[in-house]
């Protein structure tokens, strides 16, 4: 294992599989600034990475994450704001990544995936998940807006019913009823979870140029349209930051976690 950071973001490839570790456990594995950086990186570096056939994300501890960390996002240590459009700029192009990406994609979801570490899955080939996970994504309670083009997958997936309970009301769906609308693969047992990464090294006996070939076919039909959606919402999720609304919710879930 040839670990590429050994902080917020681990990255390592064995036998074709580039594993990528969300690492931050103590804040539930939320993405900040720096870790969009790097999971750009890495995945920029990886297309042209001979040795990386398929990259899959997952999460330390018992999270596959909580989304966006808002903290660290829109404040500064100092306490100053940061320059709310580069922060988004930043989230667009993490999207846009995950949408042309070229080789296989796939999630191992660790645990309770909340926001855009839902948002995110239906832009990956394959996703797997422990029993123990749920998936919900809380917009309207924090004034926000959906993204990751959630607003076009979403309904795709799970039917325009049902999509508009988990955007709309922040429906907590778990991991069973996420794979009977087919959000996922296949649910493992907890303690068994290990075991997808034994199936996953079929991979390495399979036909790398076929996999590219039926890939880029698939993702060609829709692909215009996603870059579409993440650019629609990724300004409409600029409004709502700047929005009064936005803030005081926000400033209030914070305030709620400083205390924690």
């Amino acid at each position: 294992m040839n670990n590429k950071d050994s902080s917020e973001i681990l990255s390592f490839v064995e036998k074709g599989i580039r594993k990528i570790v969300l690492n931050q456990p103590k804040k539930r594995n939320a993405i900040n600034i720096s870790m969009y950086k790097k999971l750009i990186h890495i995945l920029n570096e990886s297309i042209d990475d001979s040795s990386t056939h398929v990259v899959v994300f997952t999460g330390a501890g018992n999270f596959f994450s909580s989304g966006n960390d808002f903290s660290s996002s829109l404040m500064t240590q100092d306490g100053n704001s940061v320059d709310i459009k580069s922060v988004i700029d930043l989230f667009k192009n993490f999207i846009d990544a995950l949408i042309t990406y070229p080789k296989l994609l796939i999630a191992v979801v660790n645990g309770p995936a909340v926001g855009m570490a839902v948002t995110i899955l239906p832009l990956f080939d394959m996703v797997y998940a422990s029993h123990m996970a749920y998936f919900q994504t809380p917009f309207t309670s924090l004034g926000l807006v959906a993204e990751g083009c959630s607003t076009y997958t979403f309904p795709k997936v799970f039917g325009q019913s049902k999509a508009g309970d988990m955007l709309y009301l922040g429906y907590r769906m778990n991991a069973l009823e996420a794979k009977q609308y087919g959000l996922v693969s296949k649910v493992y047992e907890h303690d068994s979870l290990h075991d997808v990464w034994i199936y996953l090294k079929n991979i390495s006996t399979l036909s790398v140029e076929s996999i590219l070939a039926i890939k880029r076919m698939v993702k060609r039909w829709n692909k215009e349209i996603l870059l579409e959606a993440n650019a629609q919402e990724s300004a409409e999720l600029l409004k709502r930051f700047q929005s009064s609304d936005c803030i005081e919710r926000l400033f209030n879930v914070m305030s709620r976690k400083s205390k924690i």
